[in-house]
């Protein structure tokens, strides 16, 4: 069997019965033909009518029968569209891809959306799922995470194979951004056993999926757990000798190592993935690697503040220039803003504040935090405390939208309480400590009956 008809064969498993009658109808029609013309004596009448009415699927070598008696090839009839205009919408995807890659976020949704519309409408099946899955990455790069999520997870229900591990993988990071690490961990439990079914474990993507998920388990505390994955996909992905499955499986022990405070450790592996990332074309990945770098430089118990500087400014300017979402760009000029503030330079430090915190999305309640507080510690260095309290107060709000136990936040109310503290806010920097607290796990007993102590 020829290429062609092998995509022939598996248009016409996917293709709706109902529109593809239609469309042997449509053409039927257009050339002045009754049902027993085009039967011809081969087919029944019946027969016919039954495939034009969308009651019965024929079959390849049927369907290439009536095609020729209707003059059009067989493949205009599975897909409803020429095979110029399959080139076409394909090309538009690409072109909105692009556009995506380069950072142009707005042009590639409306790209995308175009290239759909004329998808949807030949009923092209494998272009439809591409321009979805597009679209979606066009909304998480604008910031518009809820849009994205709602358009991956219709797309995850409909897909498979590795195209349901790409969408998995963006839907688990839409839910983390959007603080919702019980869902971004569901998503990779409910494709695991369909990778495994497909024996798709030892693929890039598999590998990239597992690793999202652990940042989920990462940011929710639970760092054994997340360590063990790490460490158990590092041995697979050195296994399979791929660049990208070994650079996101050192990426993310980075990561993990770094929670626990093996600042050494996360560094070295982050400078192995960034060796592995640096060999290919993914700009993207790359310029968040730096970001975690500049990130590890500034957390080290010796700050490199030079190199933090270095890495979140270049960092930023990648992620501006490729697919990175709003929120990535946002959470890059928070990093190179703390670090400007311990470089003496608190000035140019809330310009880059201010613009990080314009820039995060609403959804990315911590990101918006953060940023918030790198514009504290700026107008905290610039003796502009009215200022600077206000802006802890924002972050305070913000943080309070996150009451899933989530170890990142956890570290951003005890960064808020320092910096009521400094401010001299002690009320605010108590309540701060006790929401640190809530934000890791800890309750508090409820006592009944509590008696107000009394001096006897």
């Amino acid at each position: 069997m020829s290429q062609a008809d092998t995509r022939c064969e598996e248009l016409l498993r996917t293709v709706d019965p109902v529109v593809l009658g239609a469309r042997v109808r449509a053409a039927r029609r257009a050339l002045g033909m009754n049902q027993s013309n085009l039967a011809a004596g081969t087919y029944s009448v019946g027969y016919v009518s039954r495939i034009e009415s969308g009651g019965r699927r024929p079959t390849l070598t049927a369907l290439t029968v009536l095609a020729e008696r209707l003059g059009l090839p067989v493949v205009d009839l599975l897909t409803g569209a020429s095979a110029e205009e399959v080139d076409e919408i394909r090309l538009g995807l690409s072109y909105a891809e692009l556009a995506l890659e380069n950072g142009e976020a707005l042009d590639a949704e409306r790209q995308a959306r175009a290239a759909l519309s004329r998808a949807e409408g030949a009923s092209l099946t494998d272009l439809i799922a591409q321009g979805r899955f597009v679209l979606a990455r066009s909304l998480e790069s604008m910031g518009q995470l809820d849009d994205a999520i709602r358009e991956l997870e219709a797309l995850l229900a409909e897909v498979g194979g590795i195209a349901a591990i790409r969408c998995g993988i963006a839907l688990s990071r839409c839910y983390r951004e959007a603080g919702d690490l019980a869902l971004a961990i569901e998503v990779g439990d409910r494709i695991r056993p369909a990778i495994v079914e497909g024996g798709l474990e030892r693929t890039d993507e598999a590998v990239q999926l597992v690793m999202t998920v652990a940042l989920a388990h990462i940011e929710r505390g639970d760092l054994s757990r997340a360590t063990r994955i790490c460490t158990e996909t590092i041995e697979l992905a050195e296994e399979m000798a791929s660049p990208v499955a070994r650079s996101a499986a050192y990426w993310n022990a980075s990561i993990a190592y770094s929670e626990r405070g093996e600042t050494q450790s996360a560094l070295s592996l982050a400078n192995r993935a960034l060796a592995l990332l640096g060999e290919g074309q993914d700009a993207r990945n790359l310029a968040y690697l730096r970001l975690e770098l500049g990130r590890l430089n500034l957390g080290s118990d010796s700050p490199d503040v030079a190199a933090a500087i270095r890495h979140a400014t270049r960092a930023a300017e990648e992620l501006q220039a490729s697919s990175g979402s709003l929120a990535q760009v946002a959470h890059a000029q928070t990093i190179l803003a703390r670090a400007l503030v311990m470089d003496g330079r608190p000035e140019a430090a809330l310009e880059v504040a201010d613009a990080a915190r314009a820039s995060t999305p609403e959804e990315a309640a911590l990101g918006a935090a953060e940023a918030a507080m790198a514009q504290a510690e700026a107008l905290a260095e610039l003796g502009r405390d009215r200022e600077a309290v206000a802006a802890c107060h924002e972050a305070a709000r913000l943080l309070s939208r996150r009451t899933e136990a989530d170890r990142w936040v956890a570290q951003a109310w005890c960064e808020l309480a320092d910096l009521f503290e400094l401010l001299g806010e002690m009320t605010s920097a108590h309540a701060a400590i006790k929401a640190a607290a809530s934000a890791s796990g800890l309750r508090v007993r409820a006592r009944a009956g509590r008696a107000v102590r009394s001096s006897t």
